[in-house]
C-alpha cells in the first residue's frame, strides 16, 4: 500500500470540492477500496472520509417511495421494516451477497461503486485495461469462467459483482449525485456502463462526484418477485448467474407489469425492457418464460470456460419468472433453488 494523505469531510459539499482532485478516492465502508489499496490495484493519493456525513437515513418519498442514504449500511437497508415490506426484493439480493460481517459494514453507496472481481484486475503481473488502460484484456484468451457472456466489448469481459444493483435496475431506482457542476438524479439504468472503448470508467460518475442517495419509486412486487443467485458455492461467492423478478399479476392473472434484471453476465445489470413489454398480458406459464429467456439471453457470446453461463442463464431466468409468478420467492437463508 503506497502512502497517502487522510482528510475527513465536514459536510457534502466539503466532500465534493475535496473529491474533485487528481487521484483521490472517497472511503466509506472500506469493503472493496481497502482491499484494492492493500492488493495495489488502486493507488490514491488522498483520500476522502464521509463517513459522518448526513447520509445514514432511510425517509419516506412523497407518493410511497423510499430514500435510502448513501452511508446507509446493506443490513440495515435489508432489514428495515418499510424497505422488507414495501421492497422485498431489494432485501432479498442483499442479503443473498457478502457476509453479515461484511454487510454490516459496506454501505448503499459503496455497493454501487465496487470494482470487478475480475481476476486479472487483482493481478498486476497481468494485462487489464480497466486497471491500465491500453495495456489489453487479460481474460481474452485466458480463465473465463466468472467473465461477461453479454455486452463485451473486445478491450474488457468483466462482470458487475453487486447483488444489490440487480434489484435496484429492476426496480427502477434512481441516484442522487451531488459534484463540481451541482446535484443531479440518475437513473439506475444509466448510472453503470458496459465497456466499450473505456472500460476502466465502471459508470457515469465523474472526479468530485458523490452518491448522496438511492430513490426507490412506489412500486407493488411485494408479493411476486424473487432474487434468484446462482454460485459455486452456497454463500460468500459471487454470482454466477443471478437474476432478479419484479411482476405484478392483473385481476384475470395475467402478467400486468415484469421486470427482469441479470447479474453475472454483463459490465452492468442487465436489462432488456422490450423483452418485458412481451411478456405484457401474457399469462404466466413455462412456455412464454422460456421464450422471454431466449430473447433476454440471444446475444449472449461464451468464451469457452463461460460457454456454460449462456444455458445457465436461460434456465435461471425461466426458473424465476416462475417463482415470482407462483409468489413462492428464493429463500436466501435455505439456498437450495426451489
Amino acid at each position: 500500500m503506497i502512502r497517502f494523505d487522510y482528510a475527513r469531510a465536514s459536510d457534502v459539499a466539503d466532500a465534493v470540492r475535496r473529491g474533485s482532485g487528481a487521484a483521490t478516492r472517497f472511503l466509506a465502508g472500506g469493503t472493496n477500496l481497502v482491499d484494492l489499496m492493500k492488493e495495489n490495484v488502486e493507488r490514491p493519493e488522498h483520500l476522502v472520509d464521509i463517513g459522518r456525513l448526513p447520509l445514514a437515513r432511510i425517509e419516506e418519498l412523497d407518493g410511497g417511495g423510499l430514500r435510502l442514504g448513501a452511508l446507509v449500511t446493506n443490513n440495515q437497508t435489508a432489514y428495515d421494516p418499510r424497505v422488507a415490506a414495501r421492497y422485498p426484493l431489494l432485501a432479498s439480493a442483499i442479503l443473498a451477497g457478502a457476509s453479515p460481517q461484511l454487510r454490516n459494514a459496506a454501505t448503499n453507496g459503496g455497493n454501487l461503486n465496487q470494482r470487478t472481481r475480475c481476476y486479472y484486475f487483482y493481478d498486476t503481473a497481468t494485462a487489464c485495461n480497466k486497471r491500465e488502460p491500453g495495456s489489453g484484456c487479460g481474460a481474452i484468451g485466458g480463465v473465463t469462467r466468472i467473465h461477461a457472456i453479454l455486452g463485451t466489448s473486445e478491450h474488457c469481459i468483466a462482470t458487475h459483482p453487486s447483488d444489490m444493483c440487480v434489484a435496484l435496475a429492476a426496480l427502477e431506482a434512481q441516484v442522487r449525485i451531488s459534484g463540481p457542476n451541482g446535484e443531479r438524479v440518475v437513473p439506475f439504468a444509466d448510472y453503470h456502463r458496459l465497456p466499450g472503448d473505456e472500460p476502466w470508467r465502471d459508470n457515469t460518475l465523474v472526479a468530485g462526484d458523490l452518491v448522496t442517495a438511492i430513490d426507490l419509486p412506489p412500486g407493488d412486487f411485494g408479493r411476486h418477485y424473487t432474487y434468484l443467485k446462482l454460485r459455486d458455492r452456497l454463500s460468500y461467492a459471487f454470482a454466477l448467474v443471478s437474476v432478479a423478478v419484479a411482476m405484478r399479476l392483473g385481476a384475470d392473472g395475467a402478467i400486468e407489469i415484469v421486470r427482469i434484471a441479470l447479474g453475472g453476465v454483463a459490465h452492468k445489470p442487465w436489462r432488456l425492457p422490450e423483452v418485458e413489454g412481451s411478456l405484457q398480458g401474457e399469462r404466466p406459464s413455462r412456455p412464454a418464460f422460456s421464450a422471454a429467456a431466449g430473447r433476454l439471453t440471444a446475444d449472449a457470446v461464451g468464451r469457452g470456460g463461460n460457454d456454460f453461463k449462456i444455458e445457465l442463464a436461460r434456465r435461471a431466468v425461466t426458473r424465476a419468472l416462475q417463482q415470482a409468478a407462483d409468489g413462492t420467492p428464493q429463500s436466501q437463508s435455505d439456498k437450495r433453488v426451489a
